[in-house]
């Protein structure tokens, strides 16, 4: 892609995995599985090979933690672990910091050590940035700034001391958000952040949104105008 538009902070919502499996006769959980073991991955591969610095995805909701079952949850946690041990030797090669964002403290306890363990074997690493949104809702992010803002006394903020107090607050807004899986929306994802963000939205389930086709949304952006409100 060189001499392309590259976007810096890529975003993305992965949608459909326990559709890919139903509509195949599998347990939802092959679609999780599928998920985190391969799609995942690759696109996190590629993302590095394009050059794009920032890559966060939403891996569970406030929503999901509440609503979802427990073998699902079960099982979700377990994939969690096992693509940080799978993934960490290649984050440390390639130099990429790994961080969560989210509710962390209501996530179980071995889910918690397993990102301590991540988050302190990368903490040097500036390379690249890969976020993963667990626990995670927009409305709930403010909400848990502005807390912090009141018990810190202030009365008064501007938006850059605003974003200051969210969960991104190392990272810059995405430039772009991609959203697999059919649907056409946000589900309160990054509500604050995507102010000027580029939407692309894929009919494809996540399991099936390949690192080419993560290629071919990069690419459209490329394409686009961004005016920031001018």
């Amino acid at each position: 892609m060189s001499g392309k538009k590259i976007p810096v902070h890529v975003a993305v919502i992965p949608d459909g995995n326990r559709r890919w499996a139903r509509e195949r006769g599998l347990n939802p959980s092959e679609g999780h599985r599928v998920a985190a073991e391969k799609r995942m991955p690759e696109i996190l591969r590629k993302a590095r090979e394009i050059g794009i610095k920032y890559m966060t995805i939403w891996g569970l909701s406030t929503e999901n933690l509440k609503k979802r079952s427990k073998p699902e949850l079960d099982f979700l946690f377990k994939m969690f672990k096992q693509l940080v041990d799978r993934n960490l030797p290649e984050f440390i090669k390639d130099k990429v910091r790994f961080n969560v964002i989210g509710r962390i403290g209501e996530l179980p306890v071995d889910v918690q050590g397993k990102i301590k363990e991540a988050k302190e074997k990368t903490k040097n690493f500036e390379r690249y940035y890969f976020t993963l949104a667990l626990n995670y809702g927009g409305r709930d992010e403010i909400l848990r700034a502005i807390n912090s803002i009141l018990q810190e006394g202030l009365r008064e903020v501007s938006k850059e001391v605003f974003s200051q107090y969210l969960d991104t607050y190392y990272m810059p807004d995405p430039d772009l958000i991609i959203r697999t899986g059919k649907e056409k929306r946000f589900s309160g994802f990054m509500l604050w952040q995507s102010e000027y963000s580029e939407l692309y939205f894929s009919d494809l389930y996540f399991p099936d949104f390949t690192a080419d086709e993560f290629e071919k949304a990069i690419l459209e952006f490329a394409k686009r105008e961004r005016r920031f409100g001018k």
